[in-house]
């Protein structure tokens, strides 16, 4: 598969070396060419630089993996007003969190993935989002047996299927968090699972097992 990655950050660099370990291709832009050139040259082979609209229109799938108050531009540099990402798979791992209160700053409003999609019409994924990136380096993701599970939300079938095959290839479990309405929610349980993490609390311990959702019968 072809990938092209808009930012040259941590999650871009996690994400990005995990994908060319399966066997995709890659290619990379970022704000700095020249830290976009250095992931580009640290993934290896399978990776290559390019502008943002050059990565936009790479291939398969595109990965927005920049911070959420660059976005707009971002997008704007990667041609979205012109329809550079209209039909594509767009894939959004970004968090709209407050750093100071963790809450969202798109509260009350649009998730920023529906507002991506408003601004690309593309088929928007959101996924990836509720992970550390150091998490997404592990080969692979597994706690206590347990393969990691990926929520995805979306509207597009064919999107859907092609993200839960790079969820898959990262060894972890992709699982339907629903439309991409609910985007909003996912982005929400970030800004709270967050939260909890850094009170130094065991975040995974909130929720129950399966076989226990609805009590001990």
């Amino acid at each position: 598969m072809r990938i092209g990655i808009l930012g040259a950050g941590r999650m871009a660099d996690a994400l990005g070396t995990q994908w060319a370990r399966a066997g995709h291709e890659l290619m990379v832009s970022g704000r700095a060419p020249e830290k976009a050139a250095a992931l580009a040259e640290r993934i290896g082979p399978a990776a290559r630089v390019g502008t943002f609209r050059e990565a936009a229109t790479f291939g398969d799938a595109v990965l927005l993996a920049i911070r959420d108050d660059g976005v707009q531009d971002v997008l704007a540099a990667a041609g979205a007003a012109d329809g550079t990402l209209q039909g594509r798979v767009l894939v959004d791992c970004t968090n709209p969190v407050v750093p100071e209160k963790l809450t969202l700053k798109t509260a009350g409003g649009p998730s920023m993935a529906e507002r991506v999609a408003a601004a690309t019409r593309a088929h928007v994924v959101k996924a990836f989002n509720l992970c550390h990136e150091d998490v997404w380096r592990m080969t692979p993701p597994v706690f206590d047996g347990v393969k990691l599970a990926v929520p995805l939300c979306g509207d597009d079938p064919d999107a859907l299927a092609l993200v839960r095959t790079l969820v898959t290839g990262l060894g972890c479990e992709p699982i339907d968090g629903g439309a991409l309405e609910r985007a909003a929610l996912l982005e929400a349980t970030a800004a709270f699972m967050i939260g909890l993490w850094f009170s130094g609390a065991n975040a995974q311990a909130v929720i129950p097992p399966l076989k226990y959702a609805f009590g001990a019968h």
